[in-house]
């Protein structure tokens, strides 16, 4: 327990303490100017704004892919599988340099969204496209082991009774899926506020438009505004450990619904 608690100290608390701690050298006057600011705003709206958008598609299209790779067999099943976890060993840096090269007004899919008036690499649309890209993952590996162990027999026993398949998923299949879809969801949302390396490529960091707050924060630093950046940091922080405690909460309601 002692190595443990030492170890985590070491790694963990005292880094983050460090980060309140420096916010300390800031008057409250002066704490607030630098979060009002409204670059910071922009940053701030951006970051979460086009988190939540991207944890929500993943929702979707997480649940729609989790439910081929559980319920159908098809020729290149356990390559479509392998794909899913691209994004995790996938460099973030590499992925935003593949992103912005595809999406880019001369690249495969961009040259063809320009004339529709539709422009991805360098607005804020990009930056949703490259967080869905990166939080796919986190969806489907949480739904698919519970969309496994989901019993087929109570399907089976709904259609039995009448329920048609849209009857069926809603009141037997999803509430089941219910806590696995909300712990995805946070996932990736957790994930996505925090979020540099595949961002600032395809962003093209543009204050006030496509500017996110990590990269304000490193900008902040390289301007040797420490407690600016760390002020930033700490509602980052804040943001991310209300995050982590709702993914805590999800999983332990999830677990009180499971049959004993």
């Amino acid at each position: 327990m002692g190595v443990t608690l030492l170890y985590l100290s070491l790694i963990v608390l005292i880094p983050l303490a460090a980060v309140f701690y420096r916010t300390t050298a800031l008057s409250w006057g002066e704490f607030s100017r630098a979060l009002t600011d409204p670059r910071v705003l922009a940053s701030y709206r951006l970051s979460f704004g086009a988190s939540l958008i991207g944890a929500v598609v993943n929702l979707v299209f997480g649940l729609l892919v989790a439910w081929v790779l559980v319920r159908y067999r098809f020729p290149g099943h356990k390559m479509v599988d392998v794909l899913v976890d691209l994004p995790f060993a996938l460099p973030t840096a590499v992925a935003g340099i593949s992103l912005t090269a595809i999406y880019s007004a001369n690249g495969w899919i961009g040259r063809h969204l320009e004339p529709l008036g539709i422009k991805v690499a360098f607005t804020p649309l990009g930056v949703v496209v490259a967080l869905t890209f990166i939080g796919l993952p986190f969806v489907v590996r949480t739904v698919q082991p519970v969309l496994q162990d989901l019993e087929v027999e109570l399907e089976e026993a709904g259609a039995t009774l009448g329920a048609g398949r849209s009857q069926i998923f809603f009141r037997i299949v999803l509430p089941n899926l219910l806590p696995a879809l909300l712990t995805g969801f946070t996932l990736a949302f957790a994930r996505g506020v925090g979020e540099y390396g595949s961002v600032v490529f395809i962003s093209g960091n543009m204050p006030m438009r496509t500017e996110i707050a990590p990269l304000l924060i490193i900008t902040k630093l390289e301007q040797y505004d420490y407690a600016g950046a760390t002020a930033i940091a700490v509602v980052m922080l804040l943001v991310s450990f209300g995050l982590l405690l709702a993914i805590n909460l999800l999983q332990w309601w999830g677990g009180r619904r499971q049959p004993v």
